[in-house]
């Protein structure tokens, strides 16, 4: 089971750690996901929560057949780092 959940009211995928939230923010076009922009909380930082949270919601990407616009530097350079990830590229 993903702590990765999906909020599509706030368009995006979060990763609550204790007190913080983790979100990357997305918006879908038909059956496309361009992922915008990932926020990691400091208190979070240097702790790979920001990858978790990136494969998490790559992993649910996939499960429902999207396709994927890196808009989000970080999303995008996760996807060139994780070579299983890059069939998911638009």
């Amino acid at each position: 089971m993903s702590d990765i959940v999906n909020n599509k009211e706030r368009h995006r995928y979060e990763l609550a750690v204790g007190e913080y939230i983790a979100a990357t923010y997305y918006k879908i076009e038909g059956n496309v996901i361009t992922f915008i922009h990932t926020e990691v909380p400091a208190e979070l930082g240097g702790k790979g929560i920001g990858s978790k949270l990136i494969r998490g919601a790559l992993d649910q990407v996939r499960a429902e057949g999207l396709k994927v616009i890196p808009q989000c530097p970080f999303v995008k350079a996760f996807i060139e780092k994780h070579a299983e990830y890059q069939d998911l590229l638009k």
